[in-house]
């Protein structure tokens, strides 16, 4: 008898342990890519003709691309914590980039991520590179190195580029400055500026005694080798993560650093673009006279960003970042073929925000203009996704979280967002119709709203009695946004129908999310 029991345990164990093999060889995987500021048009297959990108290029042809993808915000801090959980920042609480890392003034972001209920899940989770977003939910990430040399963990404010440093010192080691370097403070190493920087023509001898700028004030060469970036780090990480996990379920998130400034490349991405070659943006020199961006991003002060000449510069290396990333993903889709993980691994490549590059004069995000709210977003899973899939609709990357949750099958849960899957497979939604954009900074100083439908993108503070100019844009015919319908516009009354069917969607939109503005929408006189 007792022999009977203990043959039929090991027939038991020997079942259990077979379906748990066959549960991972089909257990759908996760690869999240999400680079840093970079706006929808910077891909070849977006109709940019200028930039490189044939790894991107080769991702969205394998499944379905995203023409119409904004930010649920347009700052780093806040559009992390609406992607990673799926709610708005009227639910979410994370307005501002004080709200992340150890912020406990007040709750915010107490829902759960999509990597803290995959790994309940029973999935393996890793995070390589930017986080940006509270500490508290990187607890479920099982990297091998979680803190750096100098005792920083790397979930922590610039945790991650610590241990970047610890790497780039044994490589790479600090060196005196050579004539005509600078030192980059983002890497600690050399570069050269272009005329675009904010210290071109000077010295390190005359930079001595001053204050370090910001990271947006440096543009130029780096004297870091190519195999050693920041970008190439991470990939690496990446891809050795997804060797030693092959056999396990997983989600592996890479977020790159760049092309957020300080915009810096290695060569040979630093010369990859020529500025001579570069196209300046149509808007560079709008007075913005009907505009609610007139002051915004410190554009009257930074001229150099409406130079038609030294934008070119920035551009250049912009692109060569860029370039860089495709470059790597490349590498990591085929490590993926390699592993044959392809087939049952969702992919998806975004960004949290745009940036301007010369648009209206400005640099950075923080606005509702399309080259800082509209970013690029590609989704490949081939056992699911058919290939050559284009989405037209209007989508927000809030919705990333329901989208996962819904190809993983892991359960039900609740979400501001809303699966992307009837878009992907072109069934009759009402999903797509438009797209909403929030802005809660510091109150109604600035626009709140954004929505577009139909081609058309209206911009409104929250507030009855905010002096914040409204915005009408038609896209269609003003693709760079120059011409404000609204606000000091004589004949704004011709637009009164559009303006009254983009105010109902947005308040119904309000309405669904709870928002604690939808009275002040309400009052709000547009026209």
């Amino acid at each position: 008898m007792k022999r009977l029991f203990l043959c039929f345990s090991l027939i038991l164990c020997l079942y259990s342990i077979e379906n748990l093999v066959s549960q991972n060889k089909t257990q759908k995987n996760l690869l999240f890519i999400i680079t840093d500021q970079q706006r929808y048009d910077a891909l070849t297959i977006a109709g940019n003709f200028i930039i490189k990108t044939p790894n991107l290029d080769r991702l969205a042809k394998s499944g379905a691309y995203f023409k119409n993808a904004y930010t649920p915000v347009a700052v780093c801090g806040p559009a992390r914590a609406s992607i990673l959980t799926g709610t708005t920042i009227n639910t979410n609480g994370v307005t501002t980039n004080d709200k992340t890392y150890y912020y406990n003034t007040e709750p915010v972001m107490t829902m759960k991520t999509f990597d803290e209920i995959l790994s309940e899940k029973g999935y393996h989770t890793f995070y390589f590179g930017k986080w940006h977003v509270l500490t508290n939910h990187a607890k479920v990430y099982k990297n091998n190195k979680k803190y750096a040399k100098n005792g920083k963990y790397i979930f922590d404010h610039g945790g991650q580029n610590y241990l970047y440093q610890d790497y780039l010192d044994s490589v790479f080691p600090k060196r005196n400055l050579e004539r005509g370097e600078l030192l980059d403070y983002f890497s600690n190493r050399p570069y050269v500026p272009d005329p675009i920087d904010v210290n071109f023509g000077l010295t390190y001898k005359d930079l001595k005694n001053k204050k370090p700028e910001s990271q947006p004030n440096y543009h130029g060469k780096s004297s870091i080798p190519t195999e050693h970036t920041i970008t190439a780090f991470y990939a690496k990480k990446t891809i050795d993560a997804i060797e030693k996990i092959k056999d396990k379920p997983f989600s592996i998130t890479t977020s790159f650093h760049f092309p957020h400034a300080p915009m810096i490349p290695s060569e040979p991405y630093h010369s990859m673009y020529n500025p001579n070659k570069m196209i300046v943006p149509k808007s560079i020199n709008d007075q913005m006279e009907n505009s609610p961006y007139k002051n915004a991003n410190n554009r009257e002060k930074l001229t150099q960003f409406a130079d038609k000449e030294k934008i070119k510069y920035m551009i250049a290396n912009y692109y060569g970042l860029i370039s860089e990333i495709d470059f790597w993903v490349g590498k990591i889709l085929d490590k993926l073929e390699e592993t044959n993980l392809t087939e049952n691994t969702l992919i998806i490549f975004t960004s949290d925000h745009g940036e301007m590059l010369g648009a209206h004069g400005m640099r950075e995000k923080n606005v509702f203009y399309e080259e800082s709210s509209h970013v690029p977003l590609l989704i490949s899973m081939p056992s699911e996704i058919p290939g050559n899939t284009k989405v037209d609709g209007y989508v927000s990357n809030v919705d990333l979280f329901a989208t996962i949750i819904d190809y993983l099958k892991v359960g039900n849960y609740k979400s501001d967002g809303q699966s992307l899957r009837d878009l992907i497979e072109n069934k009759e939604t009402n999903h797509g119709k438009y797209v909403v954009t929030e802005w809660d900074y510091r109150g109604p100083t600035a626009p709140n709203y954004m929505i577009v439908k139909d081609g058309w993108k209206m911009m409104i503070p929250y507030t009855e009695d905010s002096k914040v100019l409204d915005a009408l844009y038609n896209l269609k015919d003003d693709p760079f946004e120059m011409n404000n319908l609204l606000g000091k516009n004589p004949n704004k009354n011709r637009y009164a129908d559009i303006v009254a069917d983009l105010k109902n969607d947005l308040l119904l939109w309000l309405q669904k999310n709870n928002s604690k503005h939808y009275q002040g929408v309400l009052k709000r006189k547009l026209i």
